[in-house]
Formats: structure tokens, C-alpha cells, sequence
């Protein structure tokens, strides 16, 4: 199958035919074979033995939140809402997108300077969401490790991977969620 094709199968499979992007027309100038990894990449994100299709629409959608990325958002909250996830689900996914960017800037900065003052001074930012979240409280620490794990906040990945282990999440469910946001950034990189 020639680039031009697969380049056509995935934008279709995304529901973006008509976003043709620089970084698309460079791999395909260049007759990459990465386009059909990434079209097989993108196929693959879409199913999980340890995730429902809901769960993976969700993680794709806050995954897609975090990077910014207009169609890969469109597609995972139509993806979503074919699985079941209603309006309170959908703005959760957004809502843990946007409090972790938060979380993951200012743990970070903690983590990297490593002074007790900055430990003792209070946060001061609001997480009322991940009291009682609507995905449950195990979904939305899935959600918040895949986003840590994107935003590189080794404190914020520890955290959320060993409140997961300590609810009794498996280790492949875990995986599969990172899985599927490392691939949600790869296909950010080239379709936006």
C-alpha cells in the first residue's frame, strides 16, 4: 500500500479527512514506513483486554486534551459517547486533563528542587474533582498517571501508579492505559 493510501486510511479512521498536515506530507514525500506503524499504532489504541471501550475513549480524550489536539478530541469524544460515557464523563476526562497539567508543573518543580520549604508551603490549588469523581476514583487515578506520565512528572507517575496498586489495579491495566496515551502523543505529533 502506497503512503498516499494509508495517509488516507487514517485520516479516515480519525474522522479528518480533510487535515492534511506538513508533518503528514513529509512522511509521506519521504515514503516513511513509520505512516503504516502509525496507522496499525492508532488501530491498536482502540482495544484493550484490561480497558472498556468507554475507558479507552475516555483516556484518549483526556490524552488528546493535554496535547492540545482538535481532531484526536473530536474523535475520542465521539469514540466515548459510542461506548456509553455521557456528558459528566466527557467533561472529567477534560476537567483531569487541565488539574493534572496543574498538579504535574507544580509537583515537578517541588521534585526537582528539592527544598523543604517549598514541601512545607501549602499547594493552594483547588482538586475537588478527584474527591468523588463521577468515572470513579480508580478511573480517574488511570487517567491522572496516563497524563503525568505524557507531562514527565516522575513525583505525580509514582504517586498515581502506587494509589492504583493499592486499589488492586493490575499492572496491565496500567499499561495498557500509558500504552494508549504514549500512542494518543505519537499521533499528536503528525495529525493536529
Amino acid at each position: 500500500m502506497e503512503s498516499t493510501e494509508i495517509i488516507a486510511e487514517l485520516l479516515s479512521s480519525i474522522g479528518s479527512d480533510s487535515i492534511r498536515t506538513e508533518s503528514l506530507t513529509l512522511l509521506e514525500q519521504g515514503e516513511s514506513r513509520y505512516l503504516r506503524d502509525l496507522k496499525l499504532n492508532f488501530n491498536s489504541m482502540l482495544s484493550s483486554e484490561h480497558l472498556s471501550l468507554k475507558e479507552i475513549g475516555l483516556l484518549g480524550l483526556a490524552c488528546a486534551t493535554n496535547q492540545l489536539n482538535k481532531p484526536l478530541t473530536a474523535f475520542f469524544t465521539a469514540f466515548s459517547k459510542d461506548h456509553g460515557a455521557n456528558a459528566a464523563d466527557l467533561a472529567e476526562a477534560v476537567a483531569c486533563a487541565s488539574l493534572l497539567s496543574s498538579n504535574n508543573v507544580f509537583y515537578r518543580f517541588r521534585h526537582f528542587t528539592q527544598k523543604e520549604k517549598y514541601a512545607q508551603i501549602p499547594a493552594r490549588i483547588r482538586m475537588q474533582v478527584m474527591m468523588n469523581p463521577v468515572t470513579g476514583k480508580e478511573f480517574f487515578e488511570l487517567m491522572s498517571l496516563a497524563i503525568s506520565a505524557i507531562n514527565g512528572c516522575e513525583m505525580c507517575v509514582n504517586a498515581h501508579e502506587n494509589s492504583l496498586l493499592k486499589m488492586g489495579t493490575i499492572e496491565e491495566r496500567i499499561f495498557d492505559a500509558i500504552r494508549i496515551a504514549s500512542l494518543v502523543t505519537a499521533t499528536s505529533k503528525v495529525v493536529f
